[in-house]
């Protein structure tokens, strides 16, 4: 394809993501996918390799490619079909991401796919919020294997009333269902307009990522040549487990980078353990971060970049290990310890630890009125060579919105007492750390609540000098609670999040 042509074409199928998404969001049932866009949406190849994608969830994209090289040979594709997965160890991410999947035909020939990728809040687990402090993966609700929802075009009986039948309000859950199916019907109806011929798309496509991989090449290429290590730690795995070590060896020569987490802790008790294709997303997040920002999000931007990991380790779990924090939490270090590895090779470029943890918050009831809720909180970004952090703010793996108190409070019983910004929580420097944040829920009926967190014992660390941002705290009625734990809340009792700063950069204030 000539540039101008391949340029625009690049343009139109990430458009039709960005499409997708907003189908998605307009037509869902609950408040995680339509207020918080807890989602994301892309297009593959016939042989399932990514060429475009929204703007969405890092760790849902990243991962998603793990899926669709799994599935796409294993299934007998026609037009029509609609198919539906979560499992972790099949390309997933944990339980309450769920995939949906969609063929692209042109003229009887199959060019590609479309997929979208929604957390459920409730995907069967007993702890309300389905994010449960577990051991093994069948505690987190339900796993969800390679299955069609629609043959052809035709509902296959019986399979969508299997899945939302683990559910407690199966009304909501097949109204999010028909959603992400919606979204991928809108995503063929616009890839539709695209295609004049079988060749002329798998030709399209193949050039995008070939285009993709040039420029990775070009840009990695301008990487300082060596072996870089650094090392980072979770807090615990929720089990009395702590201090998990995540490290990280980044190899980079000839405009190709190789990541290897040798020396990582092996594969945890509790659920902070991640499938490797979590690890490979956010290996590729952080080098998506140092490529051109026009770049086409494609598979062959990520063609240079290898993963490695011990099988049975923290960032290379087997089944049936838990790993509902891992893809939230222990993704987030990943990327911190491969930012830590890159800071002395580029140190006009990587920023300080963010606050490396998404504050997740599971909570609901199973009484006589049942009910589910989960949210992620901001904090404080950390700070780099070119400016201070932003405060209050999603970084890294997930791109979330918070969800707004008129929502939380119209749906939950639960008020929300404050949330404000979380002061001189950054830390200090030349450059100096964005602010976490407080938030604070008093509840008004007895709840379940589950709050898988991190950076309560390691704080964010800083760069060139600069200071750590402050720690998180989780508190009920002013007592301290862990960072992983799970406890009943009665009415009036308060629950208070202080989430983390940003590390500073540089010597001085």
């Amino acid at each position: 394809m000539d540039p101008i042509s391949l340029s625009v074409f690049a343009r139109r199928i990430a458009a039709v993501c960005a499409e997708m998404g907003a189908t998605l969001q307009r037509a869902a049932f609950s408040t995680n996918i339509r207020d918080r866009l807890d989602f994301s949406c892309a297009v593959f190849d016939a042989g399932g390799e990514l060429c475009a994608q929204a703007a969405h969830i890092p760790v849902h994209l990243g991962s998603m490619a793990y899926a669709m090289r799994g599935i796409v040979g294993r299934v007998d594709w026609v037009p029509g079909d609609v198919l539906i997965l979560n499992d972790p160890f099949l390309g997933g991410t944990h339980l309450p991401d769920v995939t949906v999947v969609s063929p692209w035909f042109v003229g009887g020939t199959r060019v590609g796919f479309v997929a979208n990728r929604a957390h459920h809040a409730d995907i069967g687990a007993a702890a309300p919020g389905s994010m449960p402090i577990a051991r093994r993966l069948e505690e987190e609700g339900l796993v969800i294997p390679p299955t069609r929802l629609v043959r052809g075009g035709r509902p296959v009986p019986g399979a969508l009333e299997a899945i939302v039948g683990a559910m407690g309000d199966a009304q909501r859950a097949r109204g999010d269902f028909a959603a992400q199916i919606a979204a991928n019907r809108r995503g063929l109806e616009r890839l539709a307009a695209l295609s004049a011929a079988a060749g002329e798309v798998t030709a399209a496509l193949a050039a995008v990522n070939e285009y993709g991989e040039r420029i990775a090449r070009a840009a990695l290429g301008r990487l300082p040549r060596g072996s870089f290590r650094f090392t980072d730690r979770l807090d615990d795995d929720g089990l009395g487990t702590r201090d998990l070590p995540i490290a990280a060896a980044v190899t980079v020569a000839d405009g190709e980078v190789h990541v290897d987490f040798a020396g990582s802790a092996a594969q945890a008790a509790g659920n902070v353990n991640c499938p490797l294709s979590v690890a490979a997303a956010a290996v590729y997040y952080v080098f998506r971060c140092l490529m051109p920002a026009g770049a086409p999000d494609c598979a062959g931007l990520f063609r240079p970049i290898t993963v490695a990991a011990p099988a049975g380790s923290l960032v290379n779990a087997r089944r049936p290990a838990a790993v509902a924090a891992g893809n939230v939490e222990t993704s987030m270090r990943i990327v911190d310890a491969v930012l830590g590895a890159l800071a002395p090779a580029l140190p006009d470029a990587i920023p300080a630890a963010s606050q490396g943890t998404m504050n997740n918050l599971a909570m609901g009831a199973r009484g006589a009125r049942r009910w589910d809720y989960y949210e992620t909180l901001g904090g404080g970004m950390g700070a780099g060579p070119r400016g201070g952090g932003l405060s209050a703010v999603q970084t890294h793996m997930t791109n979330t919105r918070n969800t707004p108190i008129e929502v939380l409070e119209m749906t939950c019983p639960v008020r929300v007492r404050r949330y404000q910004v979380r002061r001189g929580s950054g830390g200090a420097g030349r450059r100096r750390g964005g602010d976490g944040l407080v938030r604070e829920y008093e509840f008004l009926e007895p709840a379940t609540v589950t709050l898988l967190t991190e950076r309560r014992r390691h704080a964010p660390w800083g760069l060139a000098g600069g200071a750590p941002g402050a720690r998180g705290r989780n508190l009920l009625n002013g007592r301290e609670l862990p960072g992983k734990v799970c406890v009943e809340a009665a009415p009036g009792d308060r629950l208070t999040l202080e989430t983390p700063g940003g590390g500073g950069w540089g010597r001085g204030s």
